[in-house]
């Protein structure tokens, strides 16, 4: 049962530009007509179920697409370059759609530091916070969402010193991988 809501989930996100697991995984839960919080797959099993979507049914318009989200990414850190910029989320791991945010993580010695930059590059944006987990803490980080050529860029501010520390979205998840400038731009490149 796990393995079905998977791909369904995966086919909502895929088909409907759905980026929220959660809301993947209740909404396929729901067509499945399940109830048991026990069959629900992580959020490792989605993301290898949507892979294997993209591969079988979005084979034509899924690399293409890929490459142009990690080129987008690389254009934008390197123009944060002085933030150390990580690329993080689907664009990384290769499963993001047209619809897919680019998710960034700057190191910087203050949010504040990283809003002047903003103002002063003309960059509109819309402040928030999101909560993430360093290590074992909790922490609420500020947050900044600009668009570029119609794409969402979402960058998550941390402190220059937690670069060491390995960042989950829950307390219970894996760690986010990222991937500095030089790692993009050696993905963009291996095409």
């Amino acid at each position: 049962m796990r393995e079905r809501i998977a791909h369904l989930a995966a086919r909502i996100m895929a088909e409907d530009g759905v980026d929220d697991f959660g809301y993947a995984k209740r909404k396929a839960a729901r067509q499945a007509g399940v109830r048991d919080a026990n069959a629900m797959p992580d959020n490792q099993e989605i993301e290898q179920a949507l892979a294997a979507y993209r591969s079988l049914y979005q084979q034509q318009e899924h690399p293409a697409l890929l490459q142009q989200l990690r080129e987008q990414a690389l254009t934008v850190m390197r123009l944060l370059e002085r933030f150390n910029p990580h690329l993080t989320g689907s664009v990384l791991s290769g499963v993001a759609g047209r619809h897919s945010d680019i998710e960034l993580q700057l190191f910087a010695e203050s949010a504040k530091e990283v809003e002047i930059f903003l103002l002063n590059h003309g960059l509109r944006y819309r402040a928030a916070q999101s909560r993430v987990y360093l290590n074992n803490d909790e922490r609420v980080m500020p947050t900044f969402s600009l668009e570029h050529e119609n794409v969402e860029i979402r960058l998550t501010v941390f402190d220059a010193r937690d670069l060491r520390h390995s960042i989950r979205t829950s307390q219970a998840g894996r760690p986010l991988e990222r991937a500095s400038i030089a790692a993009v731009a050696e993905l963009v490149a291996t095409v």
